[in-house]
């Protein structure tokens, strides 16, 4: 039945079947046909997937992004890191990464990240003498920081599937990510070295306080956010609803640029978005179910210890099968169906289950700017103009690094886990 069920899916993904379909279908060919379990199961455990207070927290990220989108947030917190790092060599772009930084603690999602950012920045960067095709990539490469950095929405289905703690993996990602915007600004020095583009006028203290004035309000959510769930006030889920309550007040109360009429399109955008993502996890789940049932997790366990027990070859098996099925399929579904089968492997060789979620999500993030079919090279390309193979060879140049610091947070899992050993003991 295992076989079936996976080869149905990959054949029905083949014929460009949507995702969420192909997996609902593939489980329900491989129950009918190769089990007695009756065909209701499926819908019960499409339901009981979804049925998880954990799940709550990724509409209301999603509609704190949009709100911060459309109230204009986004573009003070693309002045205030021009204002930072523009003095550095290719300035523009640097000011890029560290708008994704900020951008990050707020959105939890790389395709938010290209979508809130991507026309600001691209349109500054071209008006100031950087050509489209690094533009573009810069863009998409610094959307990864999106999911690692906390808040993040592949972190909450991981915690979810594994039950682990949400907030112990927020933490987890902080360094790695701060990591990967290091080794995209080393990349990015020496490139805008090589091609001489352009740096912006170093800014003075004043101008820089003026800055750090203007976007006060934004940067304080991260602040907020992280503060209170790191000290217990309130969970994960709870900060989704203060990120959204925060970015509702300060974009129509504040600054005013969100109108009571503005919202209705607003809600309609994120209930789709959700119904969506929500239709992906129900269906995933029925998949997983027959994966479980299967004791795939055991089965990959036996079958790779088999040829070694060694960690450090494990996990690097593990590194080349998420980065190649993170370049060709959702990172949010390739996470779902996984992790059940990849979580047993891990815990059998005692790798922290914190730590490897970092893993995991930092694997998939690299897809999501990985050709062939990485989501934010589509996403970038609508915004750009460029064909999708343009963005495809350009952004080349920045998966080397990312995937050497992947590496490093592989083997040292230190560096994942010394904030929430710190903080969350």
């Amino acid at each position: 039945m295992l076989y079936i069920l996976i080869i149905g899916f990959i054949v029905l993904a083949l014929f460009r079947m949507p995702v969420a379909i192909s997996l609902g279908m593939a489980t329900i060919l491989a129950l009918w046909y190769f089990s007695d379990i009756p065909l209701a199961s499926v819908p019960h455990k499409m339901v009981n997937g979804i049925d998880s207070y954990v799940f709550l927290a990724i509409p209301l990220f999603l509609l704190a992004g949009k709100l911060m989108n459309a109230g204009g947030i986004t573009d003070r917190i693309f002045r205030f890191a021009r204002v930072l790092v523009g003095g550095i060599k290719g300035g523009l772009a640097h000011a890029n990464v560290v708008a994704s930084i900020i951008f990050a603690w707020m959105s939890g999602s790389a395709v938010a990240a290209v979508g809130g950012l991507g026309e600001i920045e691209l349109k500054a960067m071209k008006e100031n003498g950087f050509d489209s095709k690094f533009s573009s990539s810069v863009i998409i490469a610094a959307s990864v920081l999106g999911p690692v950095i906390p808040p993040s929405i592949p972190f909450i289905l991981y915690a979810a599937i594994t039950e682990n703690s949400v907030g112990k993996l927020f933490l987890a990602g902080i360094i790695p990510g701060i990591l990967l915007a290091f080794a995209l600004m080393i990349t990015i020095y020496v490139v805008s070295a090589l091609r001489n583009y352009p740096t912006d006028r170093r800014k003075s203290f004043k101008e820089l306080i003026l800055a750090f004035k203007d976007s006060f309000l934004p940067l304080l959510m991260p602040v907020i956010m992280l503060g209170g769930i790191a000290t217990g006030i309130f969970t994960p889920t709870e900060a989704a609803a203060v990120a959204v309550a925060y970015a509702l007040i300060i974009s129509f109360f504040v600054y005013r640029t969100i109108k009571l009429k503005d919202l209705p399109k607003i809600f309609v955008e994120t209930m789709i978005t959700t119904s969506v993502v929500t239709f992906i996890i129900s269906t995933t789940a029925s998949f997983s179910y027959v994966l479980t049932i299967e004791s795939a997790g055991e089965k990959i366990t036996g079958f790779v210890t088999a040829f070694t027990s060694n960690p450090y070859a494990v996990l690097f098996m593990i590194n080349i099968l998420l980065l190649v099925f993170g370049a060709i399929m959702e990172a949010g579904v390739v996470l779902i169906i996984f992790t059940p089968i990849l979580y047993p492997l891990a815990m059998s060789l005692n790798v922290d289950p914190i730590h490897f979620g970092v893993i995991m999500v930092v694997n998939l993030m690299i897809g999501v700017a990985t050709p062939p079919i990485g989501v934010c090279l589509f996403v970038m390309s609508h915004i750009s103009g460029l064909k999708v193979e343009v963005l495809m060879k350009s952004i080349l140049t920045f998966l080397l690094p990312l995937i050497i610091i992947l590496l490093i947070i592989t083997y040292i899992p230190i560096l994942s886990m010394y904030l929430p050993n710190l903080i969350m003991k």
